[in-house]
């Protein structure tokens, strides 16, 4: 699905994917993506590589890169075929910073967050790291928000924030990603003055952007919606996403930022 041309000749396109490992993506076609698509702007999450400038330069793309200090693991990127300015890498947190989670540049006059938060599926000890890392990443955000540069956040939230953004919500209210404390902070995160702009397109319509690789979940649409384009200051329209691309277990998230 393509998303809907902008009604001003002045926006920005804008995708946001959760590429699960920048070299497996080039693989399954990111190239041939992006020829097609063209955003102007690409917020990746989950590179789990070094800048890799050479990868997509010669279509038009300059980097701001963030990895993770632990090779192959984490990291994001905020890529642009416009001039990036103010550029930041992380968000001055110890932990966070370590594992490459957050980069930002001005595009335009806009500022664009790449962000990465975590998971907690994988057991205690990570639900705790990512418990304790949320309320710091709000305070950051907020910060942003402050400054009064329009901002448009894209990025792997891993948080389902409403039922209707997982399929099989009922079955998965005690499970990292869609835990009680969880959604309220997710509430509470956009109370600070953010949109969340694919639900604002959306309406009440179901669309996810990630499926497990168990059993047959992609095939049978049992999906989560867990990537997120939000903003402030600025409108971002005809958000939708790419379910057919397969460039990873996560779908291509696009929308059209209107600069006034």
């Amino acid at each position: 699905m393509t998303s809907a041309s902008p009604s001003s000749a002045s926006a920005l396109k804008v995708t946001t994917l959760n590429v699960n490992g920048l070299r497996s993506a080039l693989r399954k076609g990111l190239r041939d993506w992006l020829l097609r698509e063209a955003p102007d702007v690409l917020l990746l999450q989950e590179v789990r590589a070094g800048p890799m400038p050479e990868a997509l330069q010669d279509l038009g793309y300059d980097g701001a890169w963030f990895p993770a200090q632990k090779a192959g693991y984490s990291g994001v990127a905020v890529l642009s075929r416009h001039p990036l300015r103010d550029i930041r890498a992380g968000m001055l947190h110890d932990e966070m910073d370590a594992e490459g989670r957050v980069v930002s540049a001005v595009v335009q006059g806009v500022r664009f967050v790449s962000v990465y938060l975590p998971s907690g599926s994988s057991g205690e000890l990570r639900q705790g790291f990512k418990d304790r890392i949320l309320d710091d990443y709000h305070t950051w955000v907020q910060a942003l928000l402050d400054e009064q540069t329009p901002v448009v956040i894209g990025g792997d939230y891993n948080i389902a924030h409403r039922e209707i953004d997982l399929k099989n919500w009922r079955s998965n209210r005690k499970n990292s990603g869609f835990l009680p404390h969880e959604r309220e902070w997710m509430t509470a995160h956009l109370s600070a003055g953010l949109v969340d702009c694919h639900r604002n397109c959306l309406g009440e319509a179901a669309e996810y952007t990630w499926w497990s690789n168990r059993g047959n979940a992609y095939a049978n649409n049992v999906g989560w919606r867990i990537d997120y384009l939000l903003s402030a200051g600025v409108q971002v329209r005809g958000v939708c996403v790419d379910r057919e691309a397969r460039l990873s277990d996560h779908a291509p998230l696009t929308g059209w930022v209107e600069r006034s």
